[in-house]
């Protein structure tokens, strides 16, 4: 892909948040953090009941893009090829020919990822981790953008596989859209009451302008005040009383690279305390793992989390 340098990054990263607006109503903080994962070259895992919206947030960002959208229906019986492709004989040239699984797109919803075998999973954490798959040893490349977002319903466990920790870590955030309030829930009857707002979505950046944000996203800077900041933070989880399983050295980049990715969407040309702080509760919840001692006496992930951000020392200037 050739590469183009976006003037005002800026005012194309609003357009792509006013335009997934016009579909979610009073999501724009989850929205934001959407962009900044696929600015920042990650993946999302959304943990969230049915109904709040999920995949129209995914098919709002690929109509936005300009992108193929594919949804994979994680199931119990689903195999990897059902994932990645395979790889069938054609008996006509008398070879093997390849015929792309659905993972070959610019945005996937893995729907109910917890629903599959744990070798299911692991062939798209694969991918997701090398933007590629290997099918007897060819290795095909991925689309670019290449962006996934997990969801997974947490009030339902019977006949799941929960993610262990090591493909939880491959997810650089984890978001929740949550119930929308009253005045909210009002406006989204009278937007969907008549036509889809999203069949009126149309591309308003492109695949081409998507990757030239992520590399401006890229050379953001990062002070070293900045770095050492994450760093701390990363060493006080591993520190804590209350837990087992800290944040490990691919969270701390995570959390660097996802500020990077904020201050972008900020209109920023560097990072700032702040951008860190915003995001810890977003990277860091779903990398960490309570001591079950712990947990019996009532400690939580987000009470934690608070104490990371209260004791840590916060740069100055």
């Amino acid at each position: 892909m050739s590469m183009i340098k976006l003037d005002r990054p800026h005012q194309a990263i609003e357009r792509l948040i006013g335009t997934m607006e016009t579909v979610l109503v009073g999501k724009r903080h989850v929205i934001e953090l959407t962009v900044v994962a696929l600015l920042a070259r990650g993946h999302v895992l959304l943990e969230d009941v049915p109904g709040v919206g999920k995949t129209m947030l995914v098919r709002a960002l690929a109509r936005s893009i300009g992108g193929q959208f594919k949804r994979i229906q994680f199931t119990p019986d689903l195999l990897p090829t059902d994932v990645t492709g395979v790889s069938i004989f054609n008996q006509k040239t008398l070879e093997f020919e390849f015929r792309q699984g659905p993972i070959f797109a610019n945005v996937i919803l893995a729907d109910e990822i917890n629903r599959t075998s744990p070798k299911t999973q692991s062939a798209l954490l694969e991918a997701m981790e090398e933007r590629s798959v290997t099918i007897d040893g060819h290795t095909h490349q991925l689309a670019q953008p290449f962006f996934v977002i997990a969801t997974q319903n947490p009030l339902e466990y019977e006949g799941t596989f929960p993610l262990p920790e090591a493909q939880l870590d491959r997810f650089l955030l984890q978001l929740r859209l949550g119930y929308p309030t009253e005045r909210e829930e009002v406006e989204i009857l009278t937007r969907f009451i008549g036509a889809h707002p999203l069949e009126q979505v149309q591309p308003v950046v492109t695949a081409e302008e998507v990757h030239a944000l992520q590399q401006q996203s890229a050379a953001i800077k990062v002070s070293e005040a900045v770095k050492e900041y994450i760093v701390r933070m990363c060493q006080k989880s591993r520190q804590h009383p209350d837990v087992y399983l800290g944040v490990s050295p691919r969270g701390a980049l995570a959390l660097c690279r996802a500020a990077q990715a904020l201050a972008l969407v900020r209109g920023r040309d560097y990072v700032i305390p702040d951008d860190v702080k915003e995001l810890v509760p977003f990277t860091f919840a779903h990398r960490l793992i309570l001591k079950p001692e712990a947990r019996l006496d009532g400690a939580t992930v987000e009470r934690v989390l608070s104490d990371l951000l209260q004791q840590t020392r916060v740069p100055v200037g």
